[in-house]
């Protein structure tokens, strides 16, 4: 643990500490003493323990070199000899694997060829032992399987307390797992089951091959600065990441790889929740996050009517409706049709964005996409910037246009 602590013989009393503190820790106190020079002074500064991050910032303030501070020193890469390996969690649902599993296969597979080391995938359920070929065949090199019909339907406590005993008993040096529902519903609970870092909703990932620390970036700030988060003093380091953020590899049925086989003993893990029911959402013709064509709005658009005309030429291209955080907080249209940091992270071939200024939560979720063109009555607004193709003008002039030009080149009369 770090500690800090103030030489009682060393404090004046100046108070110059106090100011640079960021946490509001320090403050001054009544307690008449002598300093080292024989004078007395009223009052000496004390820390507040519970505000206080160890920053540093009193200590570079102290003139009187009256602040101590010993930091934890932070372990490096040769402590964690015994961790291997870049894992990912092979999140699937009804024998269906989520797409953003692939994604992190991909992105796993370029760590652990820096790092020189195996990408390994964890598969939880019933009846999914089949699925371990189709992980390998897209880069896994090892797939860690446990079949048992306590694990049928997700549930919190059996899939958390599976996944932190393969963690213990193997020891990977990396986790990655989707930013799905399910993925961030239990991620965190094995973070604390095995006491280490968690870095929620990553657009990029990298690593210092010197120090073998992962680099997780992800948006900060309400989305206005980008950072780099690191985990140097605990194994493994876990990250969840968005969907559509990395490529999958191609698939390569002649891969080959190793399945191993583990059984769980479920008899001491307390399950507090029950499976019911699955419903599925059948509100959207098309999964926004799948969609290779997105028209999505904004502000813009005025009021929910707005959302009719992107809908018919959404349909017309068999793409999918977004929106805007601000066209949502509105109630123009539900927040399953959000796209942005707060939402859905799309990557399609087509972004078609309606009224929507471009604000950086926005562009953190769809930057990503092939073509995006951009209709807005300002040329200025920051999506107009970063458009592929940028129409200036009136959305309820142009989008008819559009939808008329469609209709003709596919023969359906108005």
């Amino acid at each position: 643990m770090s500690k800090i602590e103030i030489i009682t013989e060393k404090c004046t009393g100046c108070g110059l500490c106090i100011k640079p503190c960021p946490y509001g820790a320090i403050k001054l106190v009544d307690s008449p003493h002598q300093i080292s020079s024989g004078r007395t002074v009223k009052q000496v500064a004390v820390i507040i323990l519970d505000k206080c991050t160890y920053c540093g910032a009193c200590v570079d303030a102290c003139r009187y070199k009256a602040i101590v501070l010993e930091k934890e020193e932070v372990k490096v890469a040769s402590e964690f000899k015994d961790y291997k390996d870049v894992w990912v969690y092979a999140e699937q649902r009804r024998g269906e694997i989520a797409p953003v599993v692939y994604e992190l296969i991909a992105k796993g597979r370029e760590l652990a060829d820096k790092l020189g080391c195996k990408v390994c995938c964890v598969l939880l359920g019933h009846n999914i032992k089949e699925l371990a070929n189709e992980l390998i065949y897209y880069g896994s090199d090892v797939v860690y399987v446990i079949d048992d019909p306590v694990l049928a339907e997700f549930l919190d406590e059996p899939y958390s307390e599976c996944l932190a005993w393969l963690i213990r008993k193997y020891k990977p040096e990396i986790l990655l797992m989707g930013a799905t529902n399910i993925g961030r519903s239990f991620a965190s609970r094995v973070a604390a089951k095995i006491r280490t870092g968690l870095t929620a909703d990553c657009t990029g990932l990298d690593v210092d091959v010197t120090t073998r620390n992962l680099l997780q970036t992800r948006p900060a700030f309400g989305g206005n600065i980008m950072a780099t988060i690191l985990t140097p003093r605990h194994r493994p380091q876990m990250a969840t990441v968005r969907h559509k953020v990395f490529k999958p590899l191609q698939k390569d049925v002649t891969r080959k790889g190793e399945v191993i086989q583990e059984n769980f003993d479920f008899t001491n893990v307390k399950i507090r929740t029950k499976f019911l029911e699955f419903i599925k959402d059948t509100t959207s013709k098309v999964n926004l996050a799948e969609a290779d064509i997105i028209v999505s709005g904004g502000r813009g658009l005025g009021g929910p009517h707005g959302f009719k005309l992107l809908e018919e030429l959404a349909d017309l291209l068999g793409g999918a409706v977004g929106a805007s955080r601000a066209a949502v907080d509105a109630g123009w249209i539900p927040y399953s049709h959000q796209v942005g940091q707060t939402g859905r992270t799309v990557a399609p071939k087509l972004y078609i964005a309606c009224g929507i200024s471009g604000q950086i939560q926005h562009l953190v979720g769809m930057s990503s996409s092939e073509i995006i063109v951009a209709i807005n009555k300002d040329p200025s607004a920051p999506m107009m910037k970063i458009a592929t193709y940028a129409i200036e003008g009136d959305l309820y002039e142009i989008i008819p246009e559009l939808i008329k030009a469609v209709k003709e080149y596919k023969g359906i009369k108005s």
